[in-house]
């Protein structure tokens, strides 16, 4: 069996790779977060043995790592994963002087002061309440129903959950559902996150591939048909991090494919309201399918700090979640929530607000892609970001490089199973023009650096959260 450092590597981007070149790319698998702090790494001899090499090289490469810290050894036991003890030269989370890509998200919409101004006398009157709510204000489920109804898909708000956000919705959903050992379709690449909450809950991953110019179907359908996934995690609305949008056709084949070989399909709908030009607008994924499960939230449109979401399942699974959703949590915080349905309110304006700033972001990265010599910005109608093709396998070298820039920019294979796309690099469009300018200047340097040759080993550095 592949181990998960080698599955990670991925054996065919390390082939001829020296020692120090293996020992940087363990590394950045550590710094990303794809190797946990803990975690047992695969024997000298195992290793040698998984990527054919000599037991010499695999020898050095721990030798390496463990000199700076990143691995722990016992003699004649087992070697882990660390991270150095210096903090010397760690980056503080609040330093302003880095410009952190690994947050692909906005600063909040200009009326999230005055929408809580207005949710106040809302929470005063909920005073007498117990302030528990499994399910969520019906105030808030009628407006999210309301949503889905007008893009498409008849929704009543007892189909509605309100949760914590998008990701707690997913746990939810998976704690519900979940079977361990079971297959998961998922796209390649996805929301690192996601993947991470579906091997949580014990699902072994069958990928399916997806690019700028959307999914390839045939291969999305065989999957689900050959593979019979007991879950799809999908994101058809400007995928995060391709930024492409599955067609109403697709969706009605892979909605029908998935219920009659009894997969349950989540569509994950945290982005589908980012649209900048894009030039039409498709139906839910849910529309297709009375069985498909949704999740989605407010952190792309409203505020990462509002931690509202949901979940829009049938009334069967609805009652499946209540039951299950008190063994983690009780509800989710009624000020959020009045909050969240003061914005609701006024869609336009929130719309307004994420179609002019995510144009801005695109010009402003599409401006700083043009100094760099041998990169050029795919088109990118709305999303969270730009899916940029580096050209050669280089995408952890260039990460690596930017770090010593004061840029965090988590490589492509963070987004991937199996340590595969390192020629992708996801660019968010979602910080101003003044400080994506900044960033781009640093990927500059970072890329001259690795074309140069010269890059630098990089010290102690937590990893950071891709959001």
């Amino acid at each position: 069996m592949t181990s998960r450092l080698v599955e990670h590597l991925g054996p065919q981007n390390v082939a001829g790779a020296t020692a120090v070149e293996l020992a940087d790319r363990i590394r950045a698998l550590i710094l990303d977060g794809r190797l946990t702090v803990g975690e047992r790494l695969p024997s000298e001899r195992a290793l040698a043995l998984e990527l054919h090499r000599s037991r010499s090289t695999t020898t050095r490469v721990y030798d390496l790592l463990d000199q700076d810290g990143y691995v722990s050894r016992v003699h004649g036991g087992s070697t882990r994963v660390a991270l150095p003890h210096t903090t010397s030269a760690s980056i503080d989370a609040d330093d302003e002087s880095m410009i952190d890509l690994s947050i692909a998200s906005m600063d909040s919409t200009p009326g999230l002061y005055d929408a809580t101004v207005r949710s106040l006398p809302r929470l005063a009157a909920l005073r007498g309440t117990s302030g528990y709510s499994l399910r969520g204000l019906p105030e808030l489920r009628d407006a999210v129903a309301r949503r889905f109804a007008e893009r498409g898909a008849p929704t009543d708000a007892d189909q509605i959950i309100i949760t914590s956000g998008a990701l707690n919705a997913l746990n939810l959903v998976l704690a519900t559902l979940g079977r361990r050992g079971e297959r998961a379709l998922v796209e390649q690449p996805t929301f690192p996150h996601a993947r991470e909450a579906l091997h949580h809950h014990g699902y072994r991953m069958l990928p399916t591939p997806v690019d700028i110019d959307g999914w390839d179907e045939r291969h999305l359908t065989d999957t689900l048909l050959r593979g019979r996934p007991h879950v799809a995690y999908l994101i058809p609305d400007f995928h995060n991090p391709t930024g492409a949008t599955l067609p109403d056709s697709s969706r009605a084949r892979v909605a029908t494919t998935a219920r009659n070989v009894g997969t349950h399909v989540i569509a994950d709908e945290t982005t589908s309201e980012l649209d900048i030009d894009r030039g039409w607008s498709p139906h839910p994924l849910a529309a297709f399918s009375p069985e498909v499960i949704t999740v989605g939230s407010m952190s792309k449109i409203a505020w990462g700090g509002l931690r509202i979401g949901w979940i829009r399942a049938d009334r069967e699974l609805v009652a499946r979640l209540l039951a299950a959703r008190p063994t983690f949590e009780l509800g989710t915080a009624l000020l959020e929530q009045c909050i969240a349905i003061e914005l609701l309110q006024d869609m336009p304006a929130l719309t307004t607000h994420v179609t002019s700033r995510l144009h801005q972001g695109r010009d402003a990265v599409a401006a700083g892609l043009a100094r760099i010599g041998g990169l050029e910005m795919p088109t990118t109608p709305g999303g969270l970001s730009t899916w940029l093709d580096l050209g050669s396998p280089i995408s952890t070298a260039v990460s690596l490089a930017a770090r010593d820039h004061g840029l965090v920019l988590p490589p492509g294979p963070r987004f991937a199973t199996g340590g595969v796309l390192e020629r992708r690099v996801r660019i968010p469009i979602t910080l101003s023009p003044e400080r994506t300018a900044q960033a781009m200047e640093r990927l500059r340097l970072a890329w001259d650096d690795v074309h140069a040759g010269d890059t630098p080993r990089t010290e102690a550095i937590p990893h950071a959260a891709v959001i």
